[in-house]
């Protein structure tokens, strides 16, 4: 696995990703607070199918942030941005909750870029009471008055074996640039409508996956999604909560690898081809 970081144009800002493996590319996104590291199992286990491009989103990680305030279609612009620098033409995304929203909104403003879709964790159509609480706390964020790891409750168990993972996750909140942070939040609590009645645009197959026990980004939502898409599948871990891309990795990989494998037959096809 190597680090490496390119400049972009338009927007001009610097973004960094880690990548490991070859064959058809595999983008993955993570959430508010997180950087590419949120995606250790999925970078382990897919790199032996996929190039996995797990980048660091804007204000995250190593990579340069939004200087103004930014909308979901910023992200999702700077995203698209990014992808337009590779040399493959079409990329499997997947997203794992603010992540979810900005794999979503590419895959219907820029059909074009994404041959398979994979939305884990995401929100949609949050209720008048949810979206009060997120809009709060993004209102916090910004004033700097705030718990930053308070959602380690909600997206882990008390069980033992989850410990080590949420000193982890906690560690990096604790260092996400606080700027970033905030805006990126403010995104993501303004976001779950923005594409919501533009789902039934997306062109490409699209897997919907989030944890049993995620109040905030609900088997509800996940089912609602899956049905909105033309082509949606909803999956929904048993027993999982909002982290569930670590704290249920094995399943996760193997819902992506099933739900991706006609992708990667397609690249041994055309390699013999050749």
């Amino acid at each position: 696995m190597i680090r490496k970081t390119r400049q972009l144009s338009d927007p001009d800002l610097r973004v960094s990703w880690l990548e490991a493996g070859q064959g058809a590319p595999l983008v993955l996104v993570h959430g508010v607070g997180m950087n590419a590291e949120a995606w250790f199992p999925q970078l382990e286990a897919l790199s032996r199918d996929f190039r996995v491009i797990a980048v660091d989103m804007p204000g995250h990680g190593e990579s340069e942030g939004f200087k103004h305030a930014a909308t979901l279609e910023d992200y999702v612009h700077w995203l698209a941005s990014f992808l337009q620098t590779e040399q493959n033409e079409r990329f499997c995304v997947a997203g794992h909750s603010m992540g979810a929203l900005i794999t979503g909104g590419l895959a219907i403003d820029y059909p074009a870029l994404v041959s398979r879709a994979v939305v884990i964790s995401g929100v949609y159509k949050r209720s008048e009471q949810a979206s009060e609480a997120v809009i709060k706390r993004a209102r916090e964020l910004a004033q700097g008055d705030v718990r930053i790891d308070a959602p380690l409750d909600r997206w882990f168990s008390d069980e033992q074996h989850e410990q080590p993972l949420r000193r982890r996750v906690g560690d990096w909140l604790q260092r996400v640039d606080r700027q970033g942070y905030a805006r990126a939040y403010q995104a993501f609590a303004a976001g779950d409508r923005t594409y919501a009645e533009r789902w039934r645009e997306m062109r490409c197959p699209v897997l919907v996956m989030t944890g049993e026990l995620d109040a905030n980004s609900s088997p509800a939502m996940t089912h609602q999604m899956a049905e909105a898409a033309p082509n949606g599948t909803a999956v929904v871990v048993g027993n999982a909560r909002h982290m569930l891309n670590l704290t249920d990795a094995k399943r996760v990989n193997e819902e992506l690898l099933n739900f991706l494998q006609p992708v990667t037959s397609g690249a041994r096809l055309q390699t013999v081809k050749e």
